[in-house]
């Protein structure tokens, strides 16, 4: 499987993506003939080596000549559906302009509909988006990781005067994502780069092991200073076909706590968001009984997910950690059985098998409902399943 990794060190914006990708592959032919597969007259791109402190590096330039249109949403749609690309980065672009706009109509309290696109008419926005997403499958990235973004801070001018930065849509953009706000007045998150991140990347953490093939740097527009203004772009392949991804485990242990307050607190918690939640029983200090409860979840969850840990039980305080886990692809379908219609969940093996498992509460539904076994109905869940393929709802 070929993965990327973009290392975010000094920001990302739209040019920098297509630079790191150029100088990692991506044909700058195939780039430079971009604005005439999408039909934007009057833009022309350059592509050239580059120094930004002690690395070499490619800089992409795109110039727009004339003035250009306020393109809205649906004008962005339409210019896409024409493009001569093909149809998956058609519809990866479309996402990333549609969280764009997204982001665009909260700042501005307006309908994505009404939002219109900033970048010289979304003529550079055009070129960024769709040469970051087309450059990506020209090399054969199937998955894409990225670093913690570094931000910056204090202001930039825009046409509605000067902004603090990040940018509010910058902000909106990356609610979830890792970010740090280092002491450089600059911007180094644009909110192209924020939505092209924002909805390409499959976790905000370091790769599987994989095997390193090509680097790529791409150049900022300024030569900062402080630091190298580059995004570098990693590629590799990896040979596993497992997905990984980061989770928080939440961990507290209680030796004067009520059992019927731990046991009526798993269900609020999976409602919080926690993916498992487990009561274990322990000997604590002085050789009292007490309960060990530890919770994994998704790492946005986990300020809630304490908080109710504090609020809810005894503990004093709660330990967290992340780790990273494997996990089977999984998929939701409902079968109609003799007992009534019961859950499953569908799960891709690693040997390329699918592997049923009914949710226990439908089964305990449809059991209870019929005055059938637990057993019975879940098997006979799966026997529908089986005779039907994949075939449930």
């Amino acid at each position: 499987m070929r993965i990327a990794y973009f290392d975010c060190f000094s920001g990302v914006s739209g040019d920098m993506c297509l630079g790191a990708l150029v100088a990692a592959g991506y044909p700058a032919e195939r780039l430079i003939d971009l604005p005439r597969r999408i039909g934007l007259g009057g833009v022309r791109i350059t592509v050239a080596p580059a120094r930004r402190g002690p690395f070499a590096a490619t800089r992409v330039e795109v110039a727009v000549e004339g003035a250009q249109p306020h393109r809205h949403l649906k004008h962005i749609a339409d210019i896409l559906a024409a493009a001569q690309i093909e149809t998956d980065v058609r519809d990866r672009a479309g996402r990333v302009f549609r969280r764009l706009a997204e982001a665009e109509a909260e700042v501005h309290g307006q309908t994505v509909e009404r939002v219109h696109f900033h970048e010289v008419g979304a003529a550079d926005a055009l070129v960024d988006v769709v040469g970051t997403v087309e450059g990506l499958k020209e090399l054969g990235v199937e998955r894409v990781f990225a670093s913690p973004l570094r931000l910056g801070r204090g202001g930039v001018a825009s046409e509605h005067g000067q902004i603090p930065v990040p940018a509010p849509a910058t902000a909106l953009l990356l609610r979830g994502a890792p970010v740090e706000i280092p002491a450089l007045d600059f911007e180094l998150v644009t909110p192209t780069g924020a939505a092209l991140l924002s909805t390409l990347v499959e976790e905000w953490v370091a790769p599987p092991p994989f095997r390193l093939l090509q680097i790529g740097a791409g150049a900022g527009a300024r030569d900062l200073r402080e630091q190298a203004n580059v995004l570098r772009v990693m590629l590799g392949e990896t040979d596993s076909s497992l997905s990984r991804r980061r989770v928080a485990v939440l961990e507290t242990a209680v030796d004067d706590e009520n059992p019927q307050v731990l046991a009526a607190l798993g269900p609020r918690l999976i409602a919080a968001g926690a993916l498992d939640v487990m009561t274990i029983p322990s000997v604590m200090k002085k050789g009292r009984l007490g309960s060990w409860l530890v919770v994994i979840a998704d790492p946005a969850h986990v300020e809630q997910l304490a908080r109710l840990l504090l609020t809810e039980t005894s503990t004093l305080g709660v330990r967290l950690r992340y780790e990273e886990r494997f996990e089977l692809e999984r998929q939701a379908v409902r079968v109609e059985t003799p007992f009534g219609p019961v859950a499953l969940k569908i799960a891709a093996a690693p040997d390329g098998s699918d592997r049923a498992i009914p949710e226990f509460e439908s089964v305990r539904a449809a059991a209870e409902k019929s005055g059938r076994p637990y057993r019975e109905v879940a098997e006979a869940a799966i026997a529908a399943w089986r005779s039907g393929g994949n075939g449930g709802q």
